[in-house]
């Protein structure tokens, strides 16, 4: 059986856009790389239900910056814009999809912005609201502002917010006309650099991956007022390390029970059992197989794992345990430039 994934890309040096990969199960291999779309800096990817992929896109005759929906054909001529925004300031770094309530989410990192995207209408995407933040900075030279990481859905439909810049984690409601209005805050140690997070199958707990202290730390959610208080935090790399290191991917299993996350430096993927109590048990730690694991995901049952190198330009297949969640190298040093977003399509 074979199955696609999808490559976002900075096109910086040789990346020419969004590239596609099949995964062959029977052989164990990611075969036959080829461009999706040519396009510029497809640096994060949600692929909706209809196969249709949503990405952050730079214009090609203006630089402006925009967000864009593509239909993906047999070929790179064969892909169709749907339709696109262009919108003020830097590009997002992360969108979030919400299907059951036609939203998309962009967070833009240089410019510390949440914002919220209605889908359909005449224009396809329409801007709904934003939040900008202007709190209190970290220490870190990569805290010099605001930078908005990661804005999603929560499970009980408000909306979470990763500032990596000012150290914290938002909890917003959102409006029937779709406006944010804030909830709550949970204040990590100043330097932590908040990134990305995931929820619990239950929706009880919050894992969030902290990029500048190398840190997995788990919250208990309270779904009556929104506030997170602390439970366990888990260095993503082993106290002898001494180099730099930037934790940056954050993926669980749909059964909920185990938890993968990358580091950048280290250049590793680590496992995490998710235990009875929400709190996490390392298992294992096994080499990216390259530089700079920047993001990485699940094949369909969930068995296999693929990772994506942003500095040695490559990706990395992974066969995975279900029982034990460990993983087995299969194939490394798969060519494709610039990886930094990987979605199952």
């Amino acid at each position: 059986m074979t199955e696609d994934f999808l490559i976002g890309t900075y096109t910086n040096k040789t990346s020419k856009g969004m590239y596609r990969v099949t995964l062959d199960t029977d052989a164990e291999k990611l075969v036959n790389v080829r461009l999706a779309v040519k396009m510029q800096k497809p640096s994060y990817l949600q692929v909706d239900s209809q196969g249709r992929v949503y990405t952050i896109k730079k214009r090609d005759d203006t630089g402006e910056k925009a967000v864009a929906l593509y239909q993906l054909g047999e070929t790179a001529k064969d892909a169709k814009l749907l339709c696109m925004l262009t919108h003020v300031g830097s590009s997002q770094c992360y969108l979030g999809l919400d299907e059951k309530r036609n939203l998309l989410f962009g967070a833009n990192y240089h410019d510390g912005i949440a914002t919220v995207f209605e889908l359909g209408g005449e224009i396809g995407i329409d801007p709904a609201s934003f939040v900008e933040h202007h709190g209190q900075t970290g220490p870190r030279p990569e805290q010099d502002g605001s930078h908005v990481h990661y804005v999603d859905s929560t499970p009980d439909g408000r909306v979470a917010v990763c500032d990596l810049g000012e150290d914290i984690v938002s909890i917003y409601d959102l409006s029937e006309y779709n406006q944010l209005s804030l909830v709550s805050e949970y204040h990590f140690p100043y330097g932590a650099g908040p990134r990305h997070l995931v929820f619990s199958k239950d929706g009880q707990f919050v894992y969030v991956i902290c990029e500048l202290s190398s840190e997995l730390t788990v919250l208990k959610y309270n779904e009556h007022t929104a506030e997170l208080t602390h439970v366990q935090t888990v260095k993503t790399i082993p106290d002898t390390w001494t180099e730099h290191n930037g934790a940056a991917a954050i993926r669980m299993t749909s059964d909920g029970r185990f938890i993968y996350t990358t580091n950048r430096g280290e250049n590793t993927l680590a496992v995490w059992a998710v235990q009875d109590d929400g709190t996490v048990k390392h298992v294992q730690s096994i080499s990216s197989e390259g530089d700079f694991p920047r993001d990485f995901n699940f094949s369909k049952d969930e068995h296999y794992l693929v990772s994506s190198n942003q500095e040695t330009d490559d990706l990395v297949l992974y066969r995975r345990n279900p029982e034990t969640g460990e993983l087995t190298l299969l194939q490394k040093g798969v060519a494709c430039p610039e990886p930094i977003c990987v979605q199952r399509y």
